[in-house]
């Protein structure tokens, strides 16, 4: 079953999706409406100002839609004005990452011997070589230690040697935030279960068990490249100091219950996954010295490589569960691979929006990261819109966003709604975001991009 569905409604039901329970007050002042005309199917539809008080929408709203086919902007209210897009970023950055490095590209992860191999020995040193691959896990360290093993290696004589370097190192993606929070690691050529070690605690008595490991699905080694200490304290709940070779934490005895869990963010990586593999290669009967992070990456001969998934299978997870660290590494994936030299996030980002304004025609787009996880970034929904459009058939991205489901007013889902939205959404404190698509009924297609945002309240936190 079908119903007819006006672009008043889609911005209704769009509307709904883009609010946030951090924006929960309507605006003070409502906008002077554009004039309707004579059309009286448009009289008895709500107001843009209106929508946007339904939404309990605060700060500033804007928004941008459009037909697909023909380019005409359909509708847009404060459009040029530049907002921070949070996680929407990514669906820019995947854009720019999808056109530089092809839809086929791989990363790959590799064993470099720097003195060959005789009758199973490495006589010079084994280099563990990051190539920028943002999915490597603890199980494909143990995949490729075994490759390792498979390949006749029964001993390396020499160093073992831990390289990140196809990627500038960066300590965190936003400085600004607190320095537990695992969705904002460090960033390197080299990143293992997306630089986040799991930290585990158990009480035991008035004592407590504490547990660092580099789990994943089907191994959990434990490693002393990072450290847990409990001290008796109310606040703050955990502090964070940089060793020579390990993350140094510690957390308040009084925020522990009887058990728990979570993610903290590597801040050392090269030497997170070179204990790792340490680990896995004595575990195939090969024993390695402690690894040694070095930035220059050794020559030497290739003895086994691990390649990533595709680009696009790895851009369509991040856009699904927005990790922050694979749209930092693809983004300077795609940077390095155009000859640009960057040291830090905010020079790639930077590149990216040039190739945006050279590429796509956007006129207002400052990013300062490829995740959006920074609140200085700044794109009009206009803009965000523009991208919709040039990159839904010439790269596409569609088929890689998150379907949503309609929900009525009481959020619940709608059935067989005559509307499919594919789209990124975005949000930090006091802010808001959503762009991609909208399917209507007899196959017309909208491109769209809203975006909300109350900095001054933001800016009190």
């Amino acid at each position: 079953m079908t119903h007819p569905v006006s672009r008043r409604a889609v911005l209704a039901a769009l509307g709904a999706f883009a609010a946030a329970p951090a924006l929960a007050n309507a605006p003070l002042k409502s906008l002077r409406p554009a004039a309707r005309g004579e059309d009286l199917a448009l009289r008895d539809l709500p107001t843009v100002d209106e929508l946007i008080t339904k939404a309990r929408l605060d700060g500033t709203v804007g928004f941008s839609v459009a037909n697909l086919s023909t380019g005409q902007v359909l509708e847009e209210h404060d459009a040029a004005t530049g907002l921070p897009p949070a996680s929407v970023a990514k669906a820019l950055t995947a854009s720019y990452a999808l056109e530089t490095l092809g839809t086929d590209h791989v990363f790959a992860t590799r064993l470099i011997a720097t003195g060959g191999v005789d009758a199973g020995v490495v006589r010079g040193d084994l280099v563990l070589a990051g190539g920028g691959d943002p999915t490597l896990d603890t199980d494909g360290l143990y995949r490729l230690a075994k490759m390792l093993k498979d390949a006749g290696v029964t001993e390396v004589r020499g160093r073992f040697l831990v390289w990140g370097g196809a990627l500038p190192f960066v300590p965190a993606i936003d400085p600004e935030q607190p320095d537990q929070v695992g969705y904002n690691p460090a960033v390197s050529g080299l990143s293992l279960n997306y630089n986040r070690v799991h930290f585990e605690w158990r009480k035991a008595d008035t004592d407590y068990t504490v547990k660092m490991d580099a789990r994943s699905e089907s191994h959990r080694p434990d490693v002393t490249v990072a450290r847990m200490e409990i001290v008796s304290r109310s606040a703050p709940i955990y502090t964070y100091q940089r060793g020579q070779s390990r993350d140094n934490w510690t957390v308040a005895r009084k925020a522990l219950g009887t058990e728990g869990s979570r993610w903290l963010p590597v801040r050392q990586p090269e030497r997170y996954a070179g204990e790792v593999f340490v680990t896995f290669a004595g575990s195939h009967g090969i024993r390695l010295k402690p690894c040694e992070p070095v930035s220059v990456l050794p020559e030497g001969e290739d003895l086994c490589r691990l390649d990533s998934a595709p680009i696009g299978v790895i851009l369509r997870d991040m856009l699904k569960w927005s990790t922050n660290l694979t749209a930092e590494m693809v983004g300077l994936a795609a940077t390095v691979k155009r000859g640009i030299p960057v040291a830090d996030l905010a020079g790639s980002a930077e590149a990216m929006n040039a190739w945006a304004r050279d590429s796509l025609g956007l006129e207002h787009v400052a990013l300062v990261d490829h995740s959006g996880l920074g609140d200085d970034s700044r794109i009009a929904a206009a803009d965000m819109m523009k991208t919709m459009l040039a990159v839904r058939e010439r790269l596409g991205l569609k088929p890689l966003l998150k379907g949503f489901a309609m929900r009525d007013g009481r959020r619940r889902v709608v059935r067989d709604h005559p509307i499919e939205v594919h789209a990124k959404t975005g949000t930090l404190n006091f802010v808001s975001g959503l762009a991609g698509f909208v399917d209507l009924p007899g196959g017309t297609e909208l491109a769209f991009a809203i975006f909300a945002a109350n900095i001054a309240r933001r800016d009190l936190l």
